[in-house]
């Protein structure tokens, strides 16, 4: 009678993992998208809102309607304000908004840092922004971490490395951390694969990665067996 209360216990288990790994990926993907939406929906919300109570009270002030149209607004905003931006003139004016903004005590930090780690994610391969792997958080753990600049130690001119870590799963918040440039592994991972990594938890990658230093960390070969 036991064993087979602990056989049905174990089946049941089994069942329940399986299911958490087929929903598990499609329930974070529903978390992140719901997310995204709903902010897009409340961006263009009061602009739809203030468009039905003025120029068409009737139709467009039905409930499902109005995040729909809330979404597409805040969509063709931020293509317009692309455009604009690619031009000559729209970077001209951005420059100007963006030097007002640098003058403002406290919004000049935040705006400055967040366009800063933006444009480290953005970057392209080879302007100095890539993908690394540190030991995080001891000694023989690695973590993925953003390379964003390199720089001197003031007193040796030893070449030092900033490195972003982002947590898994939650990469809004990070880790910064200055290290010598030689406890930096370079990888060749893009950005598009570290971050999915990072999202999935390590689910989604590639399946090799350079997790030690070229000519490093390598398991002595034995001696030969000394023949009789």
């Amino acid at each position: 009678m036991k064993a087979n209360l602990n056989r049905s216990l174990r089946s049941i288990q089994r069942s329940i993992l399986a299911g958490i790994i087929t929903i598990g990926p499609l329930f974070v993907t529903y978390l992140i998208f719901s997310f995204l939406l709903g902010e897009l929906v409340k961006a263009g919300l009061p602009a739809v809102q203030l468009l039905a109570h003025v120029l068409f009270p009737g139709w467009l002030s039905l409930p499902w309607l109005q995040p729909a149209l809330a979404v597409l607004l805040t969509l063709l905003l931020l293509y317009v304000v692309g455009r604009v931006t690619s031009l000559v003139i729209g970077r001209q004016a951005f420059g100007l908004f963006e030097a007002i903004l640098e003058r403002l005590p406290f919004v000049a930090k935040v705006y400055t840092s967040v366009r800063q780690l933006l444009d480290s994610m953005m970057a392209k391969k080879g302007t100095g922004q890539r993908v690394v792997l540190v030991d995080f958080p001891i000694a023989g753990q690695k973590s993925i971490g953003f390379l964003t600049r390199t720089l001197s130690d003031a007193g040796s001119g030893r070449p030092l490395a900033a490195v972003l870590v982002p947590n898994a799963i939650n990469p809004t918040s990070a880790f910064l951390q200055i290290l010598p440039m030689e406890r930096v592994i370079e990888t060749d991972l893009t950005m598009e694969q570290a971050m999915s990594m990072v999202m999935t938890g390590g689910a989604v990658g590639p399946e090799t990665i350079q997790y030690s230093q070229a000519g490093s960390d390598r398991v002595p070969a034995r001696p030969p067996a000394a023949q009789d």
